[in-house]
């Protein structure tokens, strides 16, 4: 087994652990602190490291309890990510990009909707790209259960997100 280098293994991490406490607590400033919070843990326990099946499932298991507990605290969840949280390509044509960032924008919404559990597994596995057996290390799920979660997840963002996009289609082919 290699030995676990924080520089290495562990320091690479926090954009993607920054971004899992984002969607929690939906707060730069708070994300950021529990960010912060995850890497003082973890380095603390560097004694324990090599007993980890996966020192960055660890990590995520952190950031995620730690935000669930910060956004309890503070009972409060804004339902749309901060401007700039999109990945638009860059020189497409400008209604085009408007387009695409209002229904970037209403799927993040959409998604902030969904009970926290869902949440937090599509996140992983979508934003993050993590996969299954790493969402139930993390979430203390089996795998079976994360798919489950995930798929009714997805199925009720995708229902939700058709049903604003086409609203009022059919409406416009009866009424002439």
């Amino acid at each position: 087994m290699q030995e676990i280098d924080f520089r290495r293994d562990i320091l690479p991490l926090k954009d993607q652990l920054f971004r899992v406490a984002l969607r929690i607590v939906a707060d730069r400033a708070e994300a950021e602190d529990l960010v912060q919070e995850t890497l003082i843990r973890v380095w603390n326990k560097r004694d324990t490291w090599q007993q980890l099946e996966s020192v960055e499932a660890y990590c995520f298991t952190v950031v995620h309890n730690l935000a669930i507990d910060r956004a309890e605290q503070i009972s409060r969840l804004r339902s749309e990510l901060p401007d700039g949280y999109d990945c638009l390509e860059e020189g497409a044509d400008p209604l085009d990009h408007l387009v695409g960032k209002e229904q970037l924008r209403l799927v993040h919404q959409l998604m902030n909707q969904l009970p926290e559990q869902q949440r937090t597994i599509m996140q992983l596995r979508d934003v993050e790209g993590k996969s299954y057996r790493e969402i139930s290390s993390i979430m203390g799920l089996t795998e079976e259960q994360v798919k489950v979660y995930l798929f009714r997840a997805r199925q009720k963002v995708k229902q939700k997100f058709l049903e604003i996009d086409h609203y009022g289609l059919q409406e416009h082919g009866t009424t002439a």
